[in-house]
């Protein structure tokens, strides 16, 4: 007689994808386990004290440009599990060496005015993707299927395909609009000049006119909890500080899903895998990583633009021409002396980051897979470049090398915190080479990791549609 399963799913790992999975699976009253090896739940939307008591900071994920955009978020009460979302005057600021800077701000209209004789052509640009955001979404978002809505899809990607750097070239003639698109683009962390790149800038920065670039009031691990805490109501049980080195150590399940990257299945799946299916996980092509410093500030940043102080992230990099060479120079695998510079500042809009009078930052830059080169100097004089003064300000600094976001998350392979390169020849030939995405040659085993379709960001989407998949094969 067979042995009676413990659980219908185990869900291994606590990311985004992973808890979105337990809570699809456990909405169908099946009874599920999600295995997580830290001692709390959130994978990359962790909150925790780095610097110095007092002081919050978000370990990997911060701003939360596709959070709202999510259809499975949006399918959560999370208010009702002590979710607050703080929506800044601006999603974003991109300053220039003359002290003036450009906001990317819900309204279309005022957000173009900036860009002067580019103005008709950002409103032209944007206003489409925003009118039909929510249509757009479900089909970016969706797993990899006809879409749903494929006049809009359609128009969206004539324009998508292009690279990043070609777009903003024949688009625009203002080197500030240039820049802006490019800063936004730099998300896909793939090279500007690479196909398929454009799509990034149009998405983030129609999200952010159409919904905006939230941050979780109290930290990342708010959202982490709350998505915890609806699990949990729904009957699921959470086991934390377990790490699973090998599927024969879980307990007897009817379907077990993964949120782990495809190296970290190729190790703990051991000679259950296929030879082959096994060399593609093993080679499978990870991006550059990132180095991340937190800062325990005395005040708030002294940009020489003040505008800045009404966003949340700040992009630093001048010119999508410096832009470009920066991002460049990760994949190549060589250091840069002026990094982009992605930044954070939420203690500007959320005082429950740092005691009172005081202010928190958050800030990373792309770096080859795996560096090691300390890029401490190079991120805040990019920071001192735009906000001089900005070192004195500086009370204490955690730093996360590559290394470091690995022993952290091992998702976060040589650092690259996107669960692995998303260019044309990924999409074409399908994640780890099968037409059915997130199933494995394993019966009942399933990837629900943002290296499966649609990729990284903190939406859910990965471990949903897994999920789905799995139920397919249960119900």
């Amino acid at each position: 007689m067979p042995v009676k399963p413990e659980y219908d799913a185990i869900v291994v790992g606590s990311g985004p994808n992973g808890l979105a999975a337990a809570i699809t699976l456990a909405r169908e009253r099946l009874s599920v386990l999600l295995i997580e090896g830290k001692e709390t739940i959130g994978g990359g939307m962790r909150t925790a004290e780095l610097t110095m008591p007092g002081f919050h900071h978000d370990v990997c994920s911060a701003i939360h440009p596709v959070a709202l955009s999510s259809p499975f978020f949006r399918s959560l009460d999370l208010a009702a599990y002590g979710l607050d979302w703080i929506h800044p005057p601006a999603a974003l600021a991109h300053p220039f060496d003359d002290g003036s800077a450009i906001l990317l701000k819900r309204s279309i209209g005022e957000t173009a005015a900036q860009f002067g004789s580019d103005a008709s052509r950002y409103a032209a640009l944007m206003e489409p993707l925003a009118a039909h955001w929510a249509e757009l979404a479900e089909d970016i978002l969706g797993p990899l299927r006809m879409p749903r809505h494929p006049l809009i899809t359609l128009r969206f990607a004539v324009r998508a395909q292009s690279s990043a750097q070609q777009l903003a070239r024949s688009r625009f003639r203002d080197h500030r609009a240039r820049a802006l698109f490019a800063g936004i683009a730099v998300h896909a962390i793939q090279p500007l000049s690479q196909r398929g790149t454009a799509a990034a800038g149009l998405l983030l920065g129609a999200a952010a006119h159409a919904v905006g670039w939230p941050i979780p009031q109290g930290g990342s691990q708010k959202l982490a909890d709350a998505l915890g805490a609806c699990f949990t109501s729904l009957g699921g049980t959470i086991e934390t500080g377990r790490m699973v080195h090998s599927l024969e150590e879980l307990p007897r399940a009817r379907v077990v899903l993964l949120d782990i990257t495809p190296r970290q299945m190729a190790r703990i799946a051991g000679g259950t895998l296929p030879d082959g299916y096994r060399r593609r996980m093993e080679s499978h092509r990870y991006g550059p990583g990132v180095f991340k410093i937190d800062w325990a500030l005395a005040g708030p940043i002294p940009w020489k633009a003040a505008e800045c102080l009404k966003a949340g992230t700040v992009h630093l990099g001048g010119t999508m021409e410096e832009i470009v060479a920066a991002e460049n120079a990760a994949w190549k695998g060589e250091a840069v002396e002026r990094p982009f510079v992605i930044l954070a500042q939420q203690s500007l809009f959320d005082p429950s980051r740092a005691p009172a009078g005081r202010h928190t930052a958050w800030a990373y830059c792309h770096v080859p897979n795996g560096s090691s080169v300390d890029m401490t100097e190079q991120i805040e004089d990019q920071v001192e470049r735009f906000a001089p003064g900005f070192r004195e300000r500086i009370l204490a600094r955690s730093i996360m090398t590559p290394a470091d976001m690995e022993r952290y998350n091992p998702n976060y392979v040589g650092g690259d915190i996107g669960g692995g390169v998303r260019g044309m020849r990924e999409l074409l030939i399908r994640p780890l080479g099968r037409w059915k995405a997130y199933t494995t040659p394993i019966k009942g085993v399933y990837l629900c990791s943002s290296s499966m379709p649609p990729g990284g960001g903190v939406h859910g989407m990965c471990g949903y549609h897994a999920a789905e998949t799995a139920l397919s094969h249960l119900l």
